[in-house]
């Protein structure tokens, strides 16, 4: 098994971090504790000047890993040592800052020096040296932005050819930014060649977002003052012009996501760019920058206040043609807090480089570790392989709407927003989301109103409820997206964002109900531990579950483990273990084992199942080998059932502060259809794992997992 891998690229502008980043998220779908080192770096050791990829892995993968760890030298540092003969000097002290990353991590992922410095043939061939004597296969990034096919070939063929000579092992080569009529073409005229036939070969056509500039990232390189706009500096920028000439002639050269570079002083040129943003006929400005030094005067700014679309204003020190010459000079970088970009290098490396191949490539064989960021990416990955269709009540919350455009645009699932369609809209364009074919459904307008008000009726008249108090309830989000799920028009719902708890379970109770055979609905929370990841119920819904009760969670909980693909050891905790202690809640919990063991045995379930076990006891191999030396769940138990509200909701949050675990969920089970409650307090990231996850369950429901 190879425990590391050097990214390196063949030329500036490669688009080398996107693709660094789409290998890291790959390897932390697959490896346990991943690690990122850089040898050299760009930068200053006083600090002035951090390296933007460090900071980008460090923040996205929450690496622990501290800066001054993930680097051995400057680039300045290293062409000293080379040039006073020190070179073994220079490779001793990589090595040794490499090997102190791997003691503590599974897989190491290295990356080359940029290329495109003062000395690029000194680059490329210093990252050829270090991958060499770190003995780490190679990855090799080409350049193909702005060349023909032909032209990608030869110069793929120079530089993979020249690494090899170099003594390097290159496994794969990843050809980026290319036109995407020419991908098939160069593939196949690298395979062609001798020293491509062992390689996996994939070319990535050219992603304009990526590869263009933000006017943030441009504000920050040119140490720009931002006056208006600082909420929307996330607009990238596709080209600039100068505004030099009358006003008339100079609005023909507005183009879609152009930045104008203006004088200061020509405020008719500001409020004409401000007027064009608002204006339905004019392409979209990315921006505005006023050079000199000058800004507008107190009475153009007042005139400016008043607009109500707003695009950025930088304002510089420099005259306009050096400003326009230094934002010709900035490279693209993907910063760390730009989350959209990196959303978009995720899924444009997910959508054209196979992750299966290259990852069995990479790795030959998996450790049984499980990182929270593995089954993160897992639960989205199962979630993808047979989409399922969800429906999101709150569709008007920000948050949502959110996590909704990355679950479209990664494929995870097909999705139903309920609430006021106009104000959805204008919230999509507000949020500048890419989610415009997503499905609205606005109840008061709905074809299918009177039909679930019928449904709901039938279900419930019984319970005094009339067909006016049944168009009432039917009016309410919670109840009318649960009546989908329940129809068969959506396949499961994710709900609570806004809402309580109780409005999110209290129609699931009355319109979907309980599985046959199950008379509790209960819940479990994911617990990411750094290494692994453990089940924990019920710890949100039922209060002082009898032995009954309790059994069935076990159950339950078990078969949610084995859904999500962790295999169930289940341990009934309580504050003895075994026959050792006495009163009345073990002997709950003792007769709660019985009932859940003769539950499995009747369901045909061979289940590995301990109870009463205390927590040490269940999780710690030393404690276990002292209490239960005979049993199998203890020291491995992957399954927790607490026996009550108050020991399991308390017990979650203590490891998830104490011991830094991401707790997902409530994931609710026993239901006949998949309804999941999120907090108030969700994040984004909340409600895409739990989306995924209700998906999951709805497939599980269909025997597709």
């Amino acid at each position: 098994m190879s425990n590391n891998l050097f990214i390196t690229a063949t030329e500036a502008r490669s688009g080398k971090s996107a693709i660094s980043l789409g290998i890291m998220e790959l390897l932390v779908r697959n490896v346990g504790r991943v690690g990122f080192f850089r040898p050299l770096i760009d930068s200053d050791h006083d600090g002035a000047k951090k390296d933007n990829d460090i900071l980008l892995f460090s923040s996205y993968f929450k690496l622990t890993t501290t800066y001054e760890k993930m680097y051995s030298y400057t680039v300045s540092e290293a062409k000293t040592l080379i040039g006073s003969g020190r070179q073994d000097e220079l490779i001793e002290g990589i090595f040794n800052s490499y090997r102190a990353i791997e003691r503590d991590h599974d897989f190491v992922l290295c990356e080359g020096i940029d290329i495109g410095g003062t000395s690029p043939a000194f680059e490329f061939d210093i990252n050829a040296e270090i991958s060499r004597n770190l003995g780490c296969p190679v990855l090799l990034v080409v350049n193909g932005y702005q060349k023909d096919k032909d032209e990608i070939v030869r110069s793929a063929n120079v530089y993979n050819k020249s690494i090899i000579e170099k003594g390097c092992d290159v496994i794969a080569m990843v050809v980026n930014r290319i036109r995407i009529e020419d991908r098939d073409g160069i593939i196949a005229g690298l395979r062609k060649e001798d020293v491509g036939r062992e390689q996996l070969i994939y070319a990535v056509p050219n992603e304009k977002t990526l590869g263009n500039p933000t006017v943030g990232e441009i504000a920050r390189l040119l140490d720009a003052e931002v006056l208006y706009g600082g909420d929307q500096l996330n607009r990238h920028v596709y080209s600039f012009t100068v505004a030099a000439m009358q006003l008339s002639n100079f609005l023909k050269r507005i183009e879609d996501r152009t930045l104008i570079i203006v004088p200061g002083d020509r405020s008719d040129v500001i409020v004409a760019c401000l007027s064009s943003v608002s204006s339905m006929t004019m392409p979209k400005i990315a921006g505005i920058m006023l050079t000199g030094g000058l800004k507008p005067d107190e009475s153009v700014c007042k005139l400016i206040d008043g607009f109500s679309a707003m695009v950025p204003i930088l304002s510089v020190k420099s005259d306009t043609f050096p400003s326009a010459i230094m934002v010709n000079k900035v490279h693209a970088g993907i910063s760390p807090d730009n989350e959209r970009k990196i959303t978009r290098a995720l899924e444009v490396f997910d959508k054209n480089i196979d992750a299966k191949q290259l990852a069995a490539k990479i790795i030959q064989t998996r450790t049984k570790i499980v990182t929270p960021k593995m089954f993160e990416y897992g639960l989205l990955q199962k979630a993808k392989a047979h989409r399922q269709h969800i429906v999101l009540p709150e569709g008007e919350d920000e948050r949502v709407l959110q996590a909704a455009e990355i679950l479209l645009r990664r494929d995870v699932v097909d999705l139903t927003l309920i609430g006021n369609a106009q104000k959805i809209r204008e919230k999509i364009l507000q949020l500048r989301l890419l989610i415009d074919s997503v499905k609205i459904v606005e109840i008061g307008k709905s074809d299918i109103f009177q039909d679930y008000v019928k449904t709901y009726f039938e279900l419930r008249k019984g319970k005094g409820i009339t067909e006016e108090i049944a168009g009432d309830i039917m009016s309410d989000v919670s109840f009318f997206g649960t009546m989908m799920v329940y129809k068969g028009d959506a396949d499961g719902m994710v709900s609570g964002a806004i809402h309580t708890t109780q409005a999110t379970i209290r129609p699931a109770f009355e319109i979907i109900r309980t599985k046959p055979g199950c008379s509790v609905v209960s819940s479990v929370f994911m617990m990411c531990l750094k290494d692994r990841v453990l089940v924990y119920g019920d710890c949100a819904v039922n209060p002082d579950p009898d032995a009954k009760k309790l059994a069935e969670i076990a159950i339950s909980s078990a078969q949610t483990a084995m859904t999500f693909g962790i295999e169930p050891r289940v341990a009934m905790l309580s504050y003895s273990t075994g026959e050792s202690g006495k009163g009345e809640e073990v002997e709950k919990v003792r007769e709660a084992t019985r009932i859940a063991r003769q539950l499995a045995v009747d369901a045909g379930i061979d289940l590995k199942l301990e109870g009463p076990i205390q927590y040490d006891a269940a999780i710690d191999p030393e404690v276990a080998k002292i209490k239960m030396p005979e049993s199998e769940v203890a020291g491995r138990a992957t399954v927790f059932i607490f026996p009550d509200l108050n020991t399991g909701n308390n017990t979650y949050k203590a490891v998830q502060r104490s011991a830094g675990a991401v707790a997902i969920g409530p994931v609710l089970q026993g239901l006949n259809k998949p309804v999941n409650d999120l907090s108030r307090g969700c994040t984004v990231a909340d409600i895409v794992n739990t989306v995924a996850i209700t998906a999951i369950q709805a497939q599980a429901e269909k025997g597709l997992v």
